[in-house]
């Protein structure tokens, strides 16, 4: 559906004319905003509607609809100081997805210097992204599916991914030949990124529920999501100290240095020291104390 979107869009972009001056790329950004809020309303209205209701937890007693979400973050964080295996994906989940979500933002700012706002450029690069992500995932689901390969593998190759995207960042210091300075490297990228990186969003999913003990799901996606969206913030600041630094104020290319070295170090310690079947064990120990806790609760 995105794909066919996307296509429309493109020919939005040739009806206007986008290249012929940038008064026409103006007007055609004006009018893809309006047709993607078209869109946007279509596609999602419905869905608002025929939406059935799902109740959530009850608050706790002696806790309001504020309080219970810093309670609740508490009693997670206390939780997962039981389970070192959880403990140790915590950590390494919020180092890599900040590298991960900065990284990307850094290459979109190379990318803008090289390719510039060329509206109708970047709806094909756009296009070239989508369609690369959908083979990547398909391709990752079959090769695990037909070799029955673990998710702990499948999780470490897309680890690798990223080091190296990190890695070719950071070659742009050295030369001008490589490292995100050409627009072949934006097409190439998109292409890369789809095929070997953005399954890091799904396979990261799949590890945060191989970390967490049963009936406790709410309250350990929840810590997860936290710590992924602080991450997202986190590092694009370091970067832009790293810039700001960095000679003349202007080398975009210098956060790779902290990038790839946050990356390779996470993703080293998350390969060797992350154990998914010592996780299933301390998670029935887990358990099985709370389960005792709560009886003797109960008992009193």
């Amino acid at each position: 559906m995105l794909v066919v979107i996307l296509a429309i869009i493109v020919g939005i972009l040739f009806a206007l004319d986008v290249n012929s001056s940038t008064e026409a790329n103006n007007k055609g950004v004006s009018v893809l905003v309006a047709f993607a809020t078209a869109v946007w309303l279509v596609l999602s209205v419905p869905w608002f509607l025929l939406e059935k209701k799902r109740p959530g937890l009850k608050i706790p007693p002696g806790k309001n609809i504020v309080s219970v979400g810093l309670w609740q973050l508490k009693e997670a964080l206390t939780k997962i100081w039981h389970l070192k295996q959880s403990l140790i994906y915590l950590v390494g989940y919020f180092l890599l997805g900040d590298s991960l979500n900065t990284t990307v933002t850094v290459i979109a700012t190379l990318q803008n210097e090289v390719v510039s706002y060329d509206t109708l450029t970047l709806t094909y690069l756009f296009i070239v992204g989508i369609v690369a992500q959908g083979v990547g995932i398909a391709a990752y689901w079959w090769l695990q599916k037909r070799y029955e390969i673990s998710a702990k593998m499948m999780f470490n190759v897309v680890m690798v991914g990223i080091v190296l995207l990190d890695g070719w960042g950071m070659v742009g210091n050295w030369t001008n030949n490589f490292g995100f300075h050409h627009v072949w490297e934006i097409w190439l990228y998109q292409a890369f990124y789809g095929l070997f990186v953005c399954q890091w969003y799904s396979y990261s999913q799949i590890i945060i529920s191989s970390v967490t003990p049963r009936g406790h799901e709410f309250l350990f996606f929840s810590l997860f999501t936290i710590v992924g969206k602080t991450s997202s913030f986190i590092g694009p600041f370091v970067s832009s100290a790293i810039i700001d630094a960095s000679p003349g104020h202007s080398n975009n290319s210098a956060p790779f240095y902290f990038l790839f070295a946050l990356t390779l170090v996470s993703a080293i310690g998350l390969w060797l020291f992350l154990d998914l079947e010592k996780s299933a064990r301390e998670q029935e120990a887990f358990l099985a104390q709370e389960k005792a806790r709560m009886a003797a609760t109960d008992s009193e």
